[in-house]
């Protein structure tokens, strides 16, 4: 996709919110064609922020207002002081929800804005219509994979590794564009994906105040599982309609970990889609593919779900 347009021009609407006592940032763009389509709520991945959604907002607004947060912590939201963990997020997105729309909607999330979204729909179902899920981190995976015995070794390892003091004395150097750009190649399949223009939107959040504090306890949450839902308990329980989306191509998400078509035996209500030449970042890697999809499932859904309802 190309276009000389700055990519604050091409995520719509930019406005704060103070959520409980925080300063948050989303965006939205309204619907271009008439009609009382279900709106969307897009939820960016770790790192990352409104920006990384600059490919797909216009798209997927020509029938559907759709919406874009910054969560907490991350891109234009505060850095605050916080007990960083899903249900966090869970309950910001919700109070946003009941704040500015207050109809059902479609999620979109990405890595751990997947995990974001399936908790949202455990939590509140009244909420969510359906929803897409981008590339799925399962911490319960490593987890299972590990023998029982070393669990408890690699468990204290894992906790002196991400102590907040020496993720703090890292963070001088992770916020480094030079260093976003190596996170970005282990993340993306295609090596024309990583702009210049995604390095500035994935390196100037860091920068911001409070932002090496918030790094420490956010990568310390997203890292224990005792944080996230476990993905092969809750996932049979929700009844809306579900789309995976999963780049074949993904580092990020070791092979080891990454079964996708297991999800698809959890739950009857689950599609996924594989696509062969991206990482973990699809929606910006290819993102006419990821916007078609997404639309042509919504589409679908909604013809099924006329038939059942005739």
């Amino acid at each position: 996709m190309t276009t000389s347009l700055h990519w604050r021009q091409r995520v719509g609407n930019q406005r704060d919110w103070v959520w409980r006592g925080w300063q948050t940032r989303y965006t939205y763009i309204r619907a271009t064609k008439e009609g009382s389509a279900t709106p969307l709520i897009l939820l960016h991945g770790f790192g990352a922020s409104i920006g990384h959604w600059r490919n797909n907002l216009a798209d997927l607004a020509e029938h559907h207002t759709v919406y874009a947060i910054d969560l907490l912590g991350f891109g234009a939201s505060e850095k605050a002081v916080a007990s960083y963990r899903t249900d966090l997020w869970v309950e910001q997105v919700y109070e946003f929800w009941q704040t500015f729309i207050q109809t059902p909607v479609v999620l979109v999330g990405n890595s751990i804005g997947s995990l974001v979204c399936m908790a949202i729909a455990a939590a509140h179902p009244e909420m969510v219509a359906g929803f897409v899920m981008i590339s799925l981190p399962d911490l319960s995976m490593e987890e299972e994979a590990l023998p029982k015995p070393l669990r408890p070794l690699v468990g204290r390892l894992k906790r002196l590794i991400l102590s907040p003091l020496l993720l703090r004395a890292m963070f001088p150097l992770v916020r480094r564009p030079k260093f976003v750009r190596t996170w970005a190649a282990i993340a993306y399949a295609q090596s024309d994906a990583i702009t210049d223009e995604l390095i500035d939107i994935l390196a100037e959040p860091p920068q911001d105040r409070g932002s090496a504090q918030a790094f420490a306890a956010i990568f310390r949450a997203i890292t224990d599982s005792r944080y996230s839902p476990h993905i092969k308990t809750v996932l049979p329980t929700l009844t809306v309609p579900m789309l995976l989306i999963w780049g074949q191509q993904d580092r990020m998400i070791p092979k080891q970990f990454a079964r996708p078509s297991q999800y698809g035996e959890c739950n009857p209500n689950l599609r996924l889609i594989e696509l062969e030449n991206a990482g973990h970042c699809p929606h910006d890697e290819c993102p006419e593919q990821v916007n078609e999809a997404i639309l042509d499932w919504m589409t679908a859904w909604k013809v099924l779900c006329g038939k059942a309802k005739g």
